[in-house]
């Protein structure tokens, strides 16, 4: 074909190129070296990173509840303790002391001391499990009788210290 003007297209007034061998295509072609293997490579990178990444803020968060729950077993059952010790030892403002807020406002130091000393004499007790579902703890209380019954103390959490207190006994 002499030189001259490309031939045009009549629908988009392009010009269109010459047909043949050796024409050059307007764009390059997309390499492809190493094919596939470093794209799953680079992929498979991620997902380990993102796997590591949640998995160990994951076992971050089981920990910090287990630790949580078993706080709150501890400290319940220190807190139900020393509060029976007391009451067992006849030291009833020690054992007011373990009281929580609410329970504190139902009743005096004075009426409580009253009460607790116009009751059956705690001999021995022993403390159970801590529910933590709803914050109970059974306790086997022996009277000084001989007469013995199962208690279940109620605890809740102090706001401003965060510690469990004895909110009633049942």
């Amino acid at each position: 074909m002499p030189p001259g003007p490309l031939p045009s297209s009549p629908e988009q007034g392009a010009p269109v190129p010459p047909p043949g061998p050796g024409v050059a295509p307007p764009f390059a072609a997309p390499p492809t070296e190493g094919g596939r293997s470093r794209l799953w490579l680079g992929l498979g990178a991620g997902a380990l990173a993102l796997l590591l990444c949640c998995g160990g803020g994951g076992t971050a968060i089981v920990g910090l509840l287990v630790s949580g729950v078993q706080a709150i077993e501890e400290q319940g059952r220190t807190v139900s303790g020393d509060y029976y010790r007391a009451l067992s030892d006849g030291d009833y403002g020690r054992a007011y002391d373990q009281l929580c807020e609410d329970a504190r406002r139902r009743e005096s130091r004075q009426e409580f001391e009253r009460r607790s000393a116009a009751e059956p004499q705690i001999s021995s007790y022993r403390v159970g499990e801590v529910d933590t579902t709803t914050l109970t703890v059974p306790v086997e209380v022996t009277y000084r009788g001989g007469g013995q019954e199962r208690q279940q103390v109620v605890l809740a959490q102090d706001p401003q210290t965060g510690g469990m207190e004895v909110c009633g006994v049942n």
